[in-house]
């Protein structure tokens, strides 16, 4: 077992299991759903990411002595509580959307089964995960269809804590990112990295182009040179003198980015360096992207913007109890009605429905029960959305880990192609394709 994930958590999760432990309803069977009442930023598209990360994260969900001795001097919970918590295993069942996959307001994508006890105190585990992993990986996605073809690196972890930036390298490579600075990210989740050097080199040296030759000696010349620390133009002409037409591409890092990416492709032609790449930095967002597609670029890096959700640093989901044993024992649909914050209840099963591969409509069917949901063989024009990821309290390895990961991003890549042309828009608008409620039947 790792470090103990039980107390990433709020308080009133536990207390609400201390008072259902008292009054009997803490082992009624239930169904909590994860879900987004809507797109944040008006976005057209959500992409799911973070769900290997949680299942590790689950997988030390326990209590050890440390947890129960906080939680005993700080009076959180009753003795009989923590007799329950110190026993506490997960031995329920989650179903959900792949990793990568996209979704659309009200997508159930974690259906969380087990009892009340078990499952109430995951909400917060689990929204914090995903909520900040799929507002990066829709941000990444968003730049990932601006930059086309060319390829983007993650750069943006100095903007952010020091595990939520390896954690948004990694939603950033599960959404079309190709690389990424943070060595952790590589080293925990297989993810390529890249780096050269900043500002700083060049200015330890005397001049630009001892900073460049030792640069060159150390990294070969294949190396990326940024060019823009005291003169681009002198810059440029000064890493093809010290490097040859060989060289493997400069960096830009200021200035009206589409007139000096332009301008530096010409100086490289005119200097016989018509192979050495383009690559520009500087505050990217998607739309600075969008704006360079014409330009003679030849890569990106993307930092703040993409580790921050691009403005969007939360994805609005939400956990919610859908469905819950009686006192009989009988299942019964439960949502919640408040203004603007309603809730849908019942059990779902989803399916994305296509036309000649295109995706028209999120199809949610609801039951209150547990009778069959439907399969894709009654929805033969869809594709099934929902996968068992724990069962029986069993984890699905396969969505774990460096193996996760690329899974998770050749789905979201394939995935993608199933978008409408209007999802490709980077504007605020409604979703791309309309969320379709039918009963069980």
């Amino acid at each position: 077992m790792g470090e103990s994930t039980a107390l990433l958590t709020d308080r009133y999760e536990l207390t609400m299991l201390d008072a259902a432990l008292r009054d009997g309803t803490a082992h009624r069977r239930c169904v909590f759903e994860l879900f987004g009442r809507r797109l944040s930023g008006g976005r057209r598209f959500g992409v799911l990411a973070g769900t290997g990360r949680l299942l590790s994260l689950l997988r030390d969900f326990r209590f050890g002595d440390d947890e129960l001795r906080f939680l005993r001097d700080e009076r959180v919970v009753d003795a009989a509580t923590l007799t329950f918590l110190e026993g506490y295993r997960f031995t329920g069942s989650i179903m959900g959307y792949r990793e990568g996959e996209l979704y659309y307001p009200g997508s159930p994508l974690l259906t969380v089964e087990g009892t009340f006890a078990e499952a109430v105190v995951l909400e917060t585990l689990a929204l914090s995960v995903l909520n900040h992993d799929s507002a990066v990986a829709t941000a990444a996605a968003r730049m990932s269809v601006a930059a086309g073809d060319r390829p983007l690196a993650e750069m943006g972890s100095r903007r952010a804590g020091e595990s939520s930036a390896v954690a948004a390298a990694r939603a950033a490579y599960i959404a079309g990112f190709g690389a990424t600075s943070n060595l952790e990210a590589g080293r925990t989740w297989g993810i390529p990295t890249m780096g050269t050097a900043a500002h700083s080199w060049t200015l330890l040296h005397d001049t630009e182009e001892d900073a460049f030759r030792a640069q060159i000696a150390a990294l070969g010349v294949g190396t990326t040179l940024l060019v823009d620390t005291y003169d681009i133009r002198t810059g440029v002409e000064t890493a093809i003198r010290v490097a040859g037409t060989e060289l493997g591409g400069v960096r830009i890092d200021s200035g009206d980015l589409p007139t000096v990416a332009a301008q530096v492709r010409a100086q490289l032609d005119e200097l016989g360096a018509t192979a050495t790449r383009i690559t520009v930095t500087s505050d990217l967002d998607e739309y600075a992207i969008a704006a360079l597609a014409a330009s003679p670029v030849d890569a990106y890096g993307v930092g703040t913007s993409v580790v921050t959700g691009s403005g969007t640093p939360t994805a609005g989901m939400v956990y919610k109890l859908v469905a819950r044993q009686d006192a009989a024992g009988g299942w019964v649909g439960v949502a919640k009605a408040s203004t603007d914050k309603a809730s849908k209840g019942g059990r779902k099963a989803a399916f994305r429905t296509l036309d000649a591969g295109t995706a028209t409509s999120e199809l949610i069917v609801v039951s209150d029960g547990f009778e069959a949901l439907g399969t894709a063989s009654s929805h033969p024009d869809a594709r099934p959305l929902q996968v068992p990821l724990v069962v029986d309290g069993e984890t699905d390895a396969a969505h774990e880990g460096p193996v996760g990961v690329e899974a998770a991003r050749a789905h979201h890549l394939r995935v993608r192609e199933e978008l409408p042309v209007r999802a490709l828009g980077l504007s605020r608008a409604d979703p791309a394709i309309p969320t379709v409620y039918v009963d069980a039947g």
